[in-house]
């Protein structure tokens, strides 16, 4: 699997090369900057970027704004954001786009290497990996208007889990409920969302895009 990464410190990005070769990963390109890493995306075309938030020149947006430009030219093109922290415009921008294949995740909140290694192949397989605390900031200046105001409490429970990227089984044990009850549910929200009919891990993705971006 090929991969890009976008870090600008030295040690991290090192790190980063040496952890996902490790796990089987083809690092095609390593940069430190917006401009390098949209030529390496649009050029390379990974199967995945795991990309940091601030990059030079000014540390602000660039990662994300280079993200968010080659979405444009390569449609669904997996991108796992990793930062310390959350840019909310430009994350809502890059989850809006409902081809899936997008994560976002705290640098401080990476606590399991197995995890993060499953968190990049999620989303280089089209799925999303969320950090509950960028979900919780995504969501703090936004009310239960539009079609997620049907959901119910429960409801609203299952789609947080799903956002993190959680199989049913594993919502199951999270809540404390039956597979079943699972299963129930996400059909609920299905049908309150009015997702199309079509495989259950595109109308997921849908359903948690959906969900990030009320």
């Amino acid at each position: 699997m090929r991969v890009v990464i976008a870090e600008d410190l030295a040690l991290l990005r090192d790190g980063l090369i040496r952890l996902l070769q490790a796990h089987g990963f083809e690092v095609v390109a390593a940069v430190d900057n917006g401009p390098d890493l949209l030529a390496a995306l649009t050029g390379q075309r990974p199967d995945v970027a795991v990309v940091d938030v601030r990059l030079p020149p000014t540390f602000t947006d660039e990662g994300l704004q280079a993200a968010i430009r080659a979405r444009r030219t390569v449609p669904g093109l997996p991108i796992l954001v990793l930062s310390q922290h959350v840019e909310q415009l430009y994350a809502r921008e890059l989850l809006s786009d409902d081809t899936g294949g997008v994560g976002y995740l705290l640098k401080d909140r990476v606590f399991d290497i197995g995890q993060f290694i499953d968190a990049v192949r999620r989303v280089a397989a089209g799925g999303t990996a969320m950090d509950p605390a960028v979900i919780s900031q995504l969501l703090a200046k936004h009310g239960d208007a539009g079609p997620l105001a049907q959901l119910t409490p429960r409801e609203r429970e299952v789609l947080a889990e799903m956002a993190e990227g959680r199989s049913n089984s594993a919502i199951a044990g999270r809540l404390f409920i039956t597979d079943k009850a699972v299963s129930k549910h996400i059909n609920s929200i299905f049908t309150k969302l009015d997702l199309p009919p079509s495989n259950d891990d595109s109308r997921r993705v849908l359903a948690v895009l959906a969900y990030l971006n009320q």
